[in-house]
């Protein structure tokens, strides 16, 4: 059938992944860093994608396409929400933890409550996909400021999704895995906790090419710890 539906322009295309973030149906998709119609079937030419492309280069055609299939996007939308199982080391195993009713237990026990909201936590680790980062605000901190800061994790753990490393003993740019992980899911905000320590200005600027990198506008800020557990800034 001949039926209004979007053309994507790739020449235009900056991979942002904003139109992919914005349609509701799941018919854009990213491959090879732009942005991609993965099935027409899926796209219901309403153009909730448009008003989010920065470069204007998602557009409106009549074209022979399948009619929309309201089932099929239901039904896929329904897979993604189910997590594939599990094949990997344990270490790897994705899960999501529930802290409120145990951190009160806890309270009333006199015992410290970890507000550790998800596991892997490692940068390296972590799934880009992960549905812990949905609508989450991401701590990116390294490794030491969790034993230099006595309070660290109810002052910059909780309600928050942790990511941690040290550029320097991984001996790896952080930024393209934190730009996928920004890009690709809905990050509320970004704090960056970093130690004093020269070598700690790595994680800090991958973290800020990585907000630059993704596209996206969000809030964010960069705290700074000394050697000997102060908030310095």
């Amino acid at each position: 059938m001949i039926r209004k539906i979007i053309h994507i322009d790739e020449e235009k295309c900056n991979g942002c992944g904003a139109c992919a973030n914005a349609c509701h149906e799941g018919a854009i998709g990213m491959v090879d860093g732009k942005a991609k119609l993965l099935r027409d079937d899926y796209c219901d030419g309403l153009g909730d994608c448009l008003p989010a492309c920065p470069t204007g280069a998602i557009t409106f055609v009549e074209r022979e396409a399948a009619a929309y299939d309201e089932q099929a996007v239901l039904e896929n939308k329904q897979k993604k929400e189910q997590p594939a199982p599990f094949m990997g080391c344990p270490g790897h195993a994705v899960k999501t933890f529930q802290r409120r009713a145990r951190a009160e237990a806890s309270v009333f026990r006199g015992e410290a409550e970890s507000q550790l909201a998800q596991w892997p936590c490692q940068i390296k680790l972590a799934p880009v996909k992960a549905p812990y980062f949905q609508g989450a605000k991401l701590l990116i901190a390294a490794d030491c400021t969790a034993y230099a800061y006595a309070r660290f994790h109810e002052k910059f753990m909780r309600g928050k999704v942790t990511l941690v490393g040290c550029p320097k003993l991984d001996s790896v740019d952080y930024s393209e895995k934190l730009t996928q992980i920004i890009r690709e899911n809905d990050i509320q905000s970004v704090t960056v906790a970093r130690m004093e320590v020269p070598c700690c200005g790595g994680l800090e600027q991958a973290a800020i090419t990585a907000l630059k990198d993704s596209g996206k506008f969000i809030p964010w800020q960069v705290v700074t710890l000394s050697t000997d557990g102060r908030i310095l800034d």
